[in-house]
């Protein structure tokens, strides 16, 4: 039905059930670090997740939560903070009425 060899199927059941602590952890820890980031409106860097995460009891570095972010396509986008930018700074002589 799908086309694939018996001995393949098993050799990828086996491998999915023999996933190592580090493989499980790092999966999940990048399950939080997306969730993080899509609910913080694409906003939060590695140092904020990290931050957060570590309030959740999570043991991670900044390093690492760059890492994953920056495997999986995930990059902070800031806006600037509004600045007047004025040459004349006396307004209370209007030019028109």
């Amino acid at each position: 039905m799908l086309e694939v060899s018996r001995s393949g199927y098993y050799k990828w059941l086996s491998e999915k059930a023999n996933l190592n602590r580090y493989q499980v952890r790092r999966e999940a820890l990048l399950a939080r670090i997306s969730w993080l980031f899509h609910d913080a409106k694409k906003r939060y860097g590695s140092p904020k997740i990290t931050e957060m995460l570590r309030k959740e009891q999570w043991k991670v570095s900044e390093r690492l939560v760059g890492k994953l972010m920056k495997e999986n396509g995930m990059r902070s986008c800031v806006s600037r903070k509004f600045r007047v930018c004025t040459t004349d700074s006396n307004h209370s002589n209007p030019i028109a009425p």
